[in-house]
């Protein structure tokens, strides 16, 4: 039974920094590609980063780019996320995703099989 468990998520000040961690338990012999995706209140949720176990491939959202960093530690099995110079429209529920098939780094979640439960990250202004 793969788990996917977050933390890290806060309250931070406009231009604050936090860091998520993702913790993958089970199924890890199957570890293609990681994401990180959010859900404002609502909104869809939307792809931030994701990063390929193997080759440490990243990609980024556009919104994000220059300040979120994803990387991974193989053995530990997590997956952070960096993210600095936060605004409030950064504002929503973290999710940590695992997608178990195929190369390359989707944005879209329905590629992604296993999920954790989220944790909450708040900028205020």
């Amino acid at each position: 039974q793969v788990q996917l468990v977050e933390s890290g998520g806060g309250l931070v000040r406009t231009g604050g920094s936090l860091r998520l961690s993702c913790v993958v338990s089970g199924g890890t012999f199957s570890m293609y590609t990681m994401g990180w995706f959010r859900q404002a209140p609502g909104k869809e949720r939307e792809f931030v980063a994701g990063i390929s176990w193997i080759s440490g491939r990243t990609s980024y959202a556009d919104s994000v780019k220059g300040r979120f960093t994803i990387s991974r530690d193989g053995a530990e099995s997590t997956v952070y996320l960096q993210m600095n110079s936060l605004k409030p429209e950064d504002t929503a529920v973290y999710y940590c995703s695992k997608r178990n098939r195929g190369i390359g780094v989707p944005a879209s979640e329905y590629e992604y099989e296993n999920w954790g439960q989220g944790t909450q990250v708040t900028v205020s202004s």
